[in-house]
């Protein structure tokens, strides 16, 4: 366009809710509930393991695009090995956010001063499982998303000033990544 550019995978996002019976699905406006607990699930019914790696593997080529829903796919994924039902309604209400932001994507404008600036943030909880927190990470250059990252960290945070500490050497990594 002549005022930036605009990257969207909208064809691409039309094309994963016919391939998995979701385009007449009802439409969500997030994209995974706040009060939603993934665990392992050990008494749950078990579902079809390559369809439910498909769809993560579907929905982390979206996140090219997409960083809205790059913590609750994150999430999703780490329940490939044995996915449930429980897992299989998260996706599914990923999807149904989907069709409802068709059209969402990164809008890069042009002529904007170049300032890199860097946010970092980490969950409250964290995995109930392995008493990990999740950090996130966002890098903007000028207007531009430039970087953007949901990790669960690599050792146990004990207090939440410890796990913001983390997530904050995390940032400022990838910010020095970046200058280089």
């Amino acid at each position: 366009m002549k005022k930036g550019i605009f990257l969207h995978q909208t064809k691409y996002n039309k094309e994963l809710l016919r391939r998995f019976d979701m385009e007449n699905c009802k439409i969500s406006n997030i994209p995974k509930s706040t009060n939603c607990y993934l665990d392992n699930d050990v008494a749950g019914k078990e579902v079809e393991e390559s369809r439910y790696r498909g769809i993560i593997g579907s929905f982390l080529y979206l996140t090219a695009s997409r960083p809205d829903i790059m913590f609750s796919v994150c999430m999703c994924a780490r329940f490939q090995s044995a996915p449930k039902e429980s897992h299989l309604k998260v996706v599914k209400k990923i999807m149904k956010y989907l069709k409802g932001t068709l059209n969402v994507g990164l809008w890069y404008p042009k002529g904007t001063s170049p300032s890199l600036i860097g946010f970092s943030d980490s969950d409250f909880t964290g995995c109930k499982l392995y008493r990990k927190r999740t950090s996130g990470t966002c890098h903007i250059f000028g207007e531009f998303l430039v970087s953007w990252h949901y990790k669960k960290q690599a050792c146990v945070a004990l207090s939440i000033a410890d796990a913001e500490y983390i997530a904050a050497g995390s940032c400022c990594a990838q910010a020095i990544w970046i200058k280089h």
